[in-house]
């Protein structure tokens, strides 16, 4: 019934309802004397800083009922086989239930208990967690926000196949008080597996049963038990949890391992309440929806090609590549679910650094460019330090960059300003052209009371509602990732082809000249 629902939604293209959408974006201006802001699960997001009108509003309101919005949120949390391509659920939000599934709930109180028990017995004082993409940078996200100020365990991350990463992993451990963890959806993934092995002979080179101190976290248990992990250190998710959506799994493990399993509970918490929000706000105070249709409108109508992250918190750096992960390999396509093409711009670049490093790398490009981009700033309203003074020029820094990009300066503010100065006329009035900025460039504000489990938890969910909501309308499937296969596919054959002397038959496999040559420098 959900593959026939998906594949009635017409090209968005030729929907009148888009067109009334496209029109009442470019009547819309950005009104900066009406405030905007919504609350969502403890998170305020004021989106006073975007394109709005009443017109607006009611073209957004028909063109989510074109797209069959409702019925499909449903499915989303019914756990219906919304991911097309696979036949299979996408059903993240079942991991973040206060009473899940029972085999998700058996899972759970697993890992839980493991955390119990090793930090009873204070075994283990560092943890390497192996593992790529998904499997890697929420747990990344998650250590660096609430390990900032340091813990008695140390963890060390290894994603990277290149070797050097799995060397400078392991360096200087003792093997006897050490944990690996190998964190893989399918326990096939080729990096994933090549620096396990590294792991795996290292444990056996110190006289340590890798079995005793290696753990794996996959969809697919009996690989890893085939690979030598004894099944009671085996933790299972799912097929229906794609691997960016994977965190509130046993994914998280090492997270809880190193930080605690309260931070995992919290996190589920705060994302259970964003999800209550998303299913149950209705859409003109339904904060997912309202960024999303802000997103379209800057993407698919106004041809902004990225969006920018401007993180005001140094504990979440590692929250741009958990978002570019979620929103490029989740928006990153260019056919519906029939197989068409989606004639309008989809899924923007996601890029940023935390501020206010930013604003001396390339907040210039921001403000002056010829083409710029909307940004997202992310701030906490309470810091955890002693030092206000920090957190208030933080806020003023925060707040004055926006301020900057919405409202600009013209020639003449600027030409008055270089007069003011004491500047000759022609002198000034020249100079006014270099320091004129455009303004009205568009912007979130969203604020987290304070940096907790929670509200981390929910501004992730958000996001990934978001991602719903703009995959629903663009009409392609958010949760496959097709693009990313011909390179594995071809990586396997050309690592053959290194591996191999010259005289030997390889795979047939068609390669142009340029990789040829390269191919023979390498072996050479």
């Amino acid at each position: 019934m959900i593959h026939q629902l998906l594949k009635e939604l017409e090209p968005l293209d030729q929907l009148s309802e888009w067109a009334q959408f496209k029109q009442a974006v470019l009547s819309a201006n950005i009104n900066c004397e009406q405030t905007v802001i919504l609350d969502a699960a403890g998170l305020k997001v004021d989106l006073s800083a975007q394109r709005r009108s009443t017109e607006l509003s009611q073209a957004a309101t028909k063109l989510l009922e074109a797209r069959k919005f409702e019925p499909l949120r449903q499915a989303l949390f019914d756990g219906e086989h919304l991911n097309s391509t696979e036949d299979r659920a996408a059903w993240h939000t079942m991991l973040r239930q206060p009473q899940p599934l029972m085999e998700v709930q058996s899972e759970r109180l697993r890992m839980l208990e493991l955390v119990r028990r090793v930090d009873n017995d204070r075994r283990w004082r560092n943890i390497v967690h192996i593992g790529i993409g998904g499997s890697d940078w929420g747990v990344r996200l998650v250590t660096q926000a609430f390990g900032y100020a340091g813990s008695w365990r140390h963890i060390r991350f290894v994603s990277n196949i290149d070797g050097h990463a799995i060397e400078g992993g392991l360096a200087g451990l003792d093997p006897h008080d050490t944990l690996v963890v190998v964190a893989t959806k399918s326990f096939r993934t080729a990096e994933t597996m090549e620096n396990a092995a590294r792991a795996r002979e290292w444990f056996e080179a110190a006289g340590v049963n890798p079995g005793n101190n290696m753990i794996a976290v996959t969809a697919n248990p009996e690989a890893a038990a085939a690979w030598g992990i004894p099944r009671h250190h085996i933790y299972r998710f799912w097929d229906w949890v794609g691997g960016r959506f994977s965190l509130w799994s046993t994914i998280g493990v090492a997270a809880g391992l190193t930080v605690g399993s309260g931070v995992l509970a919290g996190l589920q918490s705060g994302a259970h309440a964003m999800d209550r929000h998303f299913l149950t706000a209705p859409p003109e105070e339904n904060t997912p929806i309202q960024l999303a249709l802000a997103e379209l409108a800057n993407r698919s109508v106004l041809g902004y090609g990225s969006r920018n992250l401007a993180i005001y918190d140094s504990r979440l750096s590692y929250l741009i590549p958990y978002l570019q992960q979620l929103e490029m390999e989740s928006l990153g396509k260019s056919v519906d679910h029939q197989g068409r093409s989606i004639n309008v711009a989809t899924g923007p670049v996601v890029w940023g650094m935390p501020g206010t490093d930013a604003q001396h790398t390339f907040f210039q490009w921001l403000h002056q460019s010829s083409e710029g981009a909307p940004v997202d700033f992310i701030v906490c309203k309470t810091a955890d330090h002693q030092w206000q003074q920090h957190h208030q020029q933080l806020l003023a820094h925060c707040l004055a960059q926006r301020q900057a990009l919405l409202h600009g300066k013209s020639t003449a503010q600027a030409e008055a300003e270089n007069l003011q100065k004491g500047m000759a006329p022609e002198q000034a009035q020249w100079l006014a052209h270099h320091r004129k900025q455009p303004g009205g460039r568009a912007s979130n504000l969203i604020v987290l009371p304070q940096l907790t489990p929670f509200s981390l938890g929910a501004l992730l969910a958000m996001y990934e509602h978001k991602v719903f909501v703009e995959a629903l309308i663009w009409g392609l499937n958010p949760f496959d990732q097709w693009g990313v296969e011909l390179g594995k596919v071809l990586a396997d054959d050309i690592f053959e082809r290194l591996s191999k002397d010259s005289s030997q038959p390889h795979k047939p496999l068609e390669l142009d000249r340029s990789t040829q040559y390269w191919i023979e420098q390498f072996k050479a």
